[in-house]
């Protein structure tokens, strides 16, 4: 029997779905990649580091005597003026309380000066009663040498009298003031807690703001007993900022002073500009947080960004460091995350009409992120980033990220 043409179209289309069966099951499925597109642009070569902010330069006020410093007049942040804005009042230490024997000694002390100063004062007046003697003894020499009826033998040694008695008169005065200085100060041993002072004796010492800025911290805020030379206020000037960042020794020492670091994650939209003053000749011995043992060392660096472009930031800030060690206007850069070693030296996959094609390529310098190209990779070529074990030479790829 003759087949029918309907016949011929049923066989072709079983064929064809075989063939398209067949296909589908030993077909090799694209591996799901992602896939990045090569520019030239900017980079940077950084060394990131943890900074705080500290101001320059840090006024102390401390007390110069042993006493009570009385509740402070100013409050952290409050504004001072130098040479007017009262910071710290501190009164003179009050006497301490005498016991039965030490009161006795001061008593018997006093009365000894007494003593002493009334026999002073009686030699004070025998003196001057052998002075007036000795001063008419001289003038009458002087008259009778005058008429020639005594010689001058005489006449100087009346003078010399004199001048024996004027100098014993003022040795005498001494004397005197000697024994008054010593009744009081063997009086002042007798003076109680919480006497009253005396007329023209000063209450407190006032100390008052050496710079004009802010108060930083207060010390002693309530009335307490001190010491002579403790901290009482820290004053500042909040718009004389600089950085401080911890770096490891080995990144320190490639760092010259006047490199630029970018200020990042200090709170504010815009980062800020700093360059490196110095770095501490001397490094120390930190533990990590992994319990490993590192040198680190202090940089200092000085913010360069005008004050209006970091309102807020304060002593003691936290902030982020990217110190640039090199830079590059035009450079193509391959994603880190897209490199692997291949027999000895680098190389990627590119991706090349839906397959993997491996690459070997020479890089240059390295951040965190991306490495300059210098052969092998042009721009606009599409790598495949985070290669699996299962990308090999020819493996079919599609971009997971394509619409």
């Amino acid at each position: 029997m003759a087949l029918q043409p309907r016949h011929y179209i049923i066989g072709l289309i079983g064929a064809a779905t075989l063939a398209g069966l067949g296909w589908i099951g030993f077909r090799t499925e694209p591996v799901p990649v992602d896939i990045a597109d090569l520019a030239r642009g900017p980079m940077l070569v950084t060394v990131n580091a943890d900074g705080e902010t500290r101001i320059h330069d840090v006024f102390d006020v401390a007390t110069p005597i042993f006493g009570t410093a009385r509740r402070a007049p100013v409050e952290v942040g409050d504004p001072v003026i130098a040479g007017e804005t009262v910071v710290a009042v501190v009164e003179p230490a009050a006497p301490a309380l005498l016991d039965a024997r030490s009161r006795q000694q001061a008593q018997a002390a006093v009365q000894e000066a007494e003593a002493a100063l009334r026999f002073a004062e009686a030699q004070l007046l025998q003196t001057e009663e052998e002075l007036a003697h000795a001063q008419s003894q001289y003038d009458r020499a002087q008259t009778l040498a005058e008429r020639g009826v005594t010689s001058l033998t005489q006449l100087e040694d009346a003078a010399q009298i004199l001048s024996i008695r004027l100098a014993a008169r003022e040795a005498a005065q001494s004397n005197v003031a000697m024994s008054t200085s010593a009744l009081r100060r063997a009086r002042a041993a007798l003076i109680e807690p919480g006497a009253a002072s005396g007329p023209g004796e000063q209450c407190c010492i006032t100390l008052r703001a050496p710079i004009t800025g802010t108060v930083l911290s207060v010390d002693i805020v309530s009335e307490r007993p001190v010491l002579a030379g403790t901290r009482l206020v820290s004053l500042g000037r909040t718009d004389d900022l600089e950085i401080v960042a911890d770096l490891l020794s080995a990144d320190a020492v490639g760092l010259e002073p006047g490199v630029r670091a970018i200020v990042e994650r200090w709170g504010g939209p815009v980062p800020l500009e700093a360059t490196l003053r110095r770095v501490e000749p001397s490094a120390r011995t930190k533990v990590s947080a992994l319990g490993i043992e590192e040198q680190r060392v202090d940089a200092i660096f000085d913010i360069t960004s005008p004050p209006e472009k970091r309102k807020g930031l304060g002593d003691g800030f936290a902030v982020y460091l990217r110190i640039v060690t090199w830079e590059g206007a035009d450079v193509l850069q391959v994603p880190l995350s897209a490199l692997f070693r291949r027999e000895g030296q680098w190389a990627v996959f590119r991706e090349m009409d839906g397959g993997a094609r491996l690459t070997p390529v020479t890089i240059g310098r390295r951040n965190g992120t991306a490495a300059e190209v210098t052969e092998g990779l042009a721009p606009g070529d599409r790598v495949i980033l985070h290669p699996s074990d299962a990308i090999a030479e020819g493996t079919p790829v599609t971009d997971r990220g394509a619409p």
